[in-house]
């Protein structure tokens, strides 16, 4: 069965830190091998990596001010994709060109539209501003998953298996497991809030905070698509009001999924806190309990992902958990087919 793909959406490519200066950073998405770059003005930049030549990658090129050199035969493209120099050579061919996409940067995520051009509207990008907010502190996170896409957005659907995958960093108790979450379907992606009353913290929250004895927990967030999550989630003592939040820990998370082919998957994350901003062990601390927890994730659905692999055609069995996460596979598919539909026969059947 073929993976549903959504090309007309914007994902995240890259942290702003991955592309500086001179750096030609590869990556692939949705199969496609592109390079990225910024131009003098800072501006990122993301064409096909592959020379219309001799199919050289011009990753292994050269920036030349805004434009590209291939390091094999030395054809130069400018930032559009055009070729505007084969060495030896005066006219250049119209078709000698490289497919750009198109690109924008917001609170230190690069986004790329890989679908039509013509629909790619940067109005349509989720918002992350805790990624550069002063209030709050972060540290930027990458992962890739031999796991495709659906299946990790299956464990950000479902935190009731922070009991038992996270039992030593993230979760602490069966208590998430037992919450029955609320889960409302959006246009575009499903929003989803759990409370956990009356719990123990979390292993890396009695690390962090000063709780004397249970506290209360919540987790409010929205899952977008393609797969983005943001995330409101906190700890206080248990039993306080709801606007009582002295001595509460707070965190905003976002999360990306970004498909680099069917069966791999780029994971971009942070989790960032408003509390002891001046102390950047806190932040460390957070961060390497996430990558702790999130190696904890990878291992279990990459071996989640072999056993799929190896017997296909056994359906998986539902239960009340998996209310979210079927509600965002149904609207993959939503949007999926809708895309299908508007493409030519041609590239259907190809596909």
């Amino acid at each position: 069965m073929t993976l549903p793909l959504l090309r007309n959406c914007w994902y995240v490519a890259a942290w702003d830190h991955e592309i500086l200066g001179d750096t030609l950073l590869e990556r692939t998405i949705l199969g496609q091998s592109l390079v990225l770059y910024r131009k003098q003005d800072g501006q990122p930049v993301a064409m096909n990596n592959k020379c219309p030549h001799r199919h050289a990658p011009l990753s292994m090129g050269r920036k030349e001010g805004d434009a590209l050199r291939c390091m094999y035969h030395g054809l130069r493209f400018a930032p559009d994709g055009r070729c505007t120099e084969i060495p030896g050579q005066a006219n250049i061919p119209p078709g000698t060109c490289v497919r750009t996409y198109p690109v924008a940067q917001r609170h230190r995520w690069v986004w790329i539209w890989m679908g039509d051009p013509a629909l790619a509207d940067p109005a349509e990008i989720p918002d992350t501003p805790a990624q550069t907010d002063p209030g709050w502190r972060m540290k930027p996170g990458y992962k890739n998953f031999a796991a495709d896409y659906l299946l990790i957005s299956d464990n950000l659907l479902d935190f009731s298996h922070l009991s038992y995958i996270h039992e030593r960093t993230l979760g602490g108790s069966p208590n998430i497991a037992e919450a029955r979450p609320e889960v409302r379907r959006m246009e575009r992606g499903i929003r989803v809030t759990r409370k956990v009353p009356d719990t123990v913290p979390a292993p890396y929250h009695q690390r962090l905070g000063k709780f004397a004895g249970r506290v209360d927990r919540w987790f409010h967030y929205d899952y977008v698509l393609p797969g983005i999550l943001l995330m409101d989630a906190g700890v206080k003592d248990a039993g306080k009001a709801d606007d009582d939040l002295e001595g509460a820990l707070l965190f905003n998370s976002t999360q990306a999924l970004t498909p680099e082919t069917e069966h791999s998957t780029h994971y971009f994350f942070m989790q960032a806190h408003n509390f002891a901003l001046d102390d950047a062990t806190i932040t460390e601390s957070i961060y390497q309990s996430l990558c702790t927890a999130f190696e904890e994730d990878r291992l279990m659905i990459e071996a989640q992902a072999r056993l799929i692999r190896s017997t296909p055609a056994e359906p998986m069995l539902p239960i009340n958990a998996d209310a979210a996460l079927q509600q965002f596979r149904w609207l993959v598919q939503k949007f999926w087919k809708a895309e299908r539909q508007d493409e030519p026969a041609a590239q259907r059947l190809s596909a």
